[in-house]
């Protein structure tokens, strides 16, 4: 499971060493990851995490544009890597650019997959996210949860 917040900094390659914790859950997955951008980071699944969810994103009615053009962002950006043996990942620029990471990042754990954002992004998100009234989709979905 991945779980907690790692600030890291990218290098000037677009190398990132993602948190111990974070390597040692992916080397039972041989070491390979897909990374695609969505919400304005990168999101990072295990390969075989990644297989299932993109099944239930192929499952997904595509009858709408908004889902269509979901589908379409998600997948087009959906590239295949695999961790170093330093426990780094070469982010491709191509996504670099999209989730505009430069220098400091933030990893954040989602379980069954991670999420790199640029820090200040980061910061900003998670400031708005609290700053807000908890709304009735949240409390509708921590009541589904029996929380």
């Amino acid at each position: 499971m991945f779980r907690g917040r790692f600030d890291h900094i990218i290098d000037d390659k677009g190398r990132v060493s993602l948190p111990v914790k974070f390597r040692e859950i992916l080397r039972k997955f041989n070491d390979t990851i897909v990374i695609t951008t969505f919400d304005g980071c990168l999101y990072v699944y295990p390969h075989d995490e990644w297989i299932k969810f993109e099944e239930k994103v192929y499952d997904l009615p595509s009858g709408s544009r908004e889902m269509r053009n979901f589908q379409r962002v998600l997948l087009a950006h959906a590239t295949e890597c695999t961790v170093d043996k330093q426990g780094r990942i070469l982010v491709p620029n191509s996504l670099r650019t999209v989730a505009n990471l430069i220098k400091d990042v933030v990893i954040t754990g989602r379980i069954k997959h991670f999420e790199i954002w640029d820090r200040e992004r980061f910061t900003q998100t998670i400031e708005q996210a609290q700053n807000n009234e908890p709304s009735e989709d949240i409390s509708r979905i921590l009541n589904d949860l029996k929380l």
